[in-house]
């Protein structure tokens, strides 16, 4: 090698060494995990409000976080495949891990008593044991809880006025969810104090929905109540297409149901959930500690009346209603 070479090679490898050790020391991104218990199609609307969230508190995906997705799929036994994909992330060692449902929070909290952990919930985090209190976490979960199980009376009220003649009505409920019991309990409780006839159905991830409905036709119901569950949620297209078919007023705490044909829909607004989630995700990031966080309560409700199903269905929809509802689908 001519000596000119060796002085232009050693120049330019010494040029760049500055570089080299600034980029080295540039602290890497936080990652966080996005555990779902749903699939990616059925999520990721909402996954975008969550990433809306997370950038009002300063952190944009791909710029300065990352973010590790992890959907269950709806699989029929999610707390297994769950369970596997917290284990992943604890492994990656990521800084925050987003549990969306209370079963993905279970599995998260099993597989880590460091991360911490925010989730969306719907079911009482102090009774599933995630947290000590709701005003001090006291470890390393906090996360935001939706009003949707306490709302199925007021669901099963709107009902009744959508369809005041119908006396024989159906509660759905998921058998798998850990409120089961409770949501049947409120709802037939509910159901009487108005002097209906309630009869209850379950249906999980395991049962075929046409099944049930066909079930339903045999019990010759006249209206049906979705009690709050993020599997019946996820499944609204199909259970909108469902009850059109079978001519059977319902309501759903998903405003996707009502949006999908469904007569009526009464819940929180999930969307504000998410982004509440995605609030507290980049305060945690910055550096406060779950245990500190108090668990917070969506409270935005909206309820969306489907007028083009109710036209469907005979039903002449009480002016006050109308009134009352944050969105008609005309």
């Amino acid at each position: 090698m001519r000596r000119r070479d060796f002085i232009t090679l050693v120049g330019g490898a010494t040029a760049t060494w500055p570089f080299a050790a600034a980029r080295a020391q540039q602290p890497a991104m936080p990652v966080v995990g996005f555990l779902s218990r749903v699939s990616r199609d059925r999520d990721q609307g909402r996954a975008r409000v969550f990433l809306q969230g997370l950038s009002e508190a300063g952190f944009v995906e791909d710029r300065n976080v990352t973010v590790e997705y992890r959907w269950a799929g709806d699989q029929r036994d999610p707390f297994a495949v769950l369970a596997a994909d917290a284990a992943d992330l604890v492994r990656r060692q990521v800084n925050v891990i987003v549990a969306v449902t209370d079963t993905a929070a279970l599995a998260a909290k099993a597989a880590t008593g460091t991360i911490p952990i925010v989730f969306a919930g719907g079911n009482n985090p102090v009774k599933l044991g995630l947290v000590a209190a709701l005003n001090r976490p006291g470890g390393n979960v906090t996360g935001v809880v939706n009003l949707n199980i306490e709302l199925g009376p007021k669901r099963l009220d709107v009902l009744h006025k959508l369809v005041p003649s119908a006396q024989e009505i159906c509660l759905l409920v998921n058998p798998t969810n850990p409120s089961a019991d409770t949501i049947a309990r409120d709802l037939q409780s509910a159901a009487r104090s108005l002097g209906l006839e309630p009869r209850t159905l379950y249906a999980g991830p395991a049962d075929d929905l046409e099944m049930v409905f066909a079930k339903l036709a045999d019990m010759r119901v006249r209206a049906l109540v979705l009690g709050a569950d993020v599997f019946l949620t996820t499944r609204s297209k199909e259970l909108a297409s469902l009850t059109a078919r079978h001519a059977l007023p319902a309501i759903s705490q998903a405003r996707e149901f009502a949006d999908a044909g469904g007569l009526a829909s009464y819940g929180t607004d999930v969307r504000d959930q998410y982004r509440l989630v995605g609030l507290y995700t980049g305060r945690v990031l910055k550096g406060e500690k779950p245990a500190e966080l108090p668990v917070q309560q969506a409270t935005k409700l909206e309820l969306v009346i489907n007028l083009k199903a109710a036209k469907a269905l005979g039903l002449d929809v009480p002016l006050g209603l109308l009134n009352a509802a944050d969105e008609v689908i005309e």
